[in-house]
């Protein structure tokens, strides 16, 4: 597989097999996934990886836990056009491959909560990053997630980024020991897509280049 394969063929999946994950191969593919860019060389990204008895562990521990404040804006207060309409967009297009109506509130509620449980991915890792660190290694980090994600890929896993553990920062530093100086940015879920599930068909759309990008 190349990179454009990779790249093609990686989504959000969002229902797992239970197929386990070897503790050896994320190692594996965090380490290469190290070798990512990263701006004077300071690496700012801190994984705590879930797997096995410890991942049936945390879902019993966070089982019993209560979400707090997001631990920053997942997306901006008042996201506008045409961001507002990309977003809207593709949480119809899920809901409504499983079935879920627009004013079916309870269904919503019950499948976001699948968050809780890696959409039933039998591994994870939850990223981290130093609160002094300011926006340039913010940007380390996303770029060590995207080359740990093609880099799964290329295994035959498959990955979620999941940003909605931001609301969940005290009980997953808790379990996974990260110090007071450490926060949050988001968990993945890896594994075994599950194919047969109709959430894992929806395919996100992107804008076309003239949209985002423009010769000068």
């Amino acid at each position: 597989m190349n990179v454009t394969e990779a790249v093609n063929r990686r989504k959000s999946i969002r229902a797992f097999r239970p197929d386990p994950v070897d503790d050896d191969v994320l190692r594996e593919l965090l380490t290469a996934a190290s070798r990512s860019p990263s701006g004077g060389n300071v690496q700012p990204w801190r994984i705590y990886v879930v797997n096995g008895e410890s991942m049936a562990r945390f879902r019993e521990f966070i089982a019993t836990r209560q979400p707090g404040a997001p631990a920053y804006d997942i997306y901006p207060p008042s996201l506008h056009e045409p961001y507002r309409s990309s977003r809207f967009k593709i949480g119809e297009q899920m809901y409504a491959s499983i079935g879920v109506g627009r004013d079916d509130k309870a269904g919503r509620l019950a499948q976001f909560a699948k968050n809780l449980d890696f959409f039933g991915a039998p591994a994870a890792i939850f990223c981290f990053v130093d609160r002094v660190m300011g926006p340039p290694q913010w940007s380390d980090l996303g770029m060590f997630l995207q080359t740990f994600m093609l880099l799964a890929q290329e295994a035959g896993l498959d990955t979620c980024a999941q940003e909605a553990w931001a609301v969940h920062e005290a009980a997953v530093s808790e379990f996974v020991g990260a110090p007071e100086e450490q926060q949050i940015f988001c968990g993945v879920a890896i594994g075994q897509a599950d194919w047969d599930h109709p959430i894992n068909s929806v395919d996100s759309e992107r804008e076309p280049f003239d949209v985002f990008a423009r010769f000068v």
